[in-house]
């Protein structure tokens, strides 16, 4: 009996390892994201944003968006609609949302918005980066910040 017991617990403790061995971590998908993406600075994105060279998408929360602000003139796209918002298949396709557009992607920390990046580029769309310090980084190094909430549906008024 021992030894049925021991050879259970063998074959328990070889099928967690080898889901461990064929996991994927959000810090894999992370970086391999990043390694098929561009990757802009603060000061990049500023540059960009003065020549007036791209569209910025802030794909955080609208919550996020409510309590830390946004960097200025940045379009809403929360993640989990993006691709549902940027690809032409999807019922909820928006049209403003063009292939041959720029695109520089955010999110709080530069995580998300490397997903989202490699996501576009997936479907079809070629002109994309993302913030790699996210707008905490922007904030960070004195990034001018917007505040959303005047003019959010979101927001409780009186």
């Amino acid at each position: 009996m021992a030894s049925t017991n021991s050879l259970a617990l063998r074959a328990t403790d070889l099928s967690r390892i080898t889901v461990e061995l064929m996991r994927t971590s959000v810090n894999d998908l992370v970086r391999a994201a990043k390694a098929r993406i561009e990757e802009l600075s603060v000061e990049q994105l500023q540059d960009e944003i003065a020549a007036g060279t791209c569209t910025v998408i802030d794909i955080r929360d609208f919550r996020e968006r409510l309590e830390k602000g946004a960097v200025p003139g940045a379009v809403s796209s929360p993640r989990g609609m993006l691709e549902f918002w940027f690809d032409p298949d999807s019922p909820y396709y928006r049209e403003q949302f063009k292939f041959d557009d720029r695109y520089v992607l955010y999110c709080a920390g530069g995580q998300r918005s490397a997903l989202a990046a490699a996501v576009l580029n997936d479907i079809g769309y070629t002109n994309i980066a993302h913030l790699e310090v996210g707008f905490n980084g922007w904030a960070d190094a004195g990034g001018e910040v917007e505040d959303v909430s005047a003019d959010s549906k979101w927001v409780k008024r009186s």
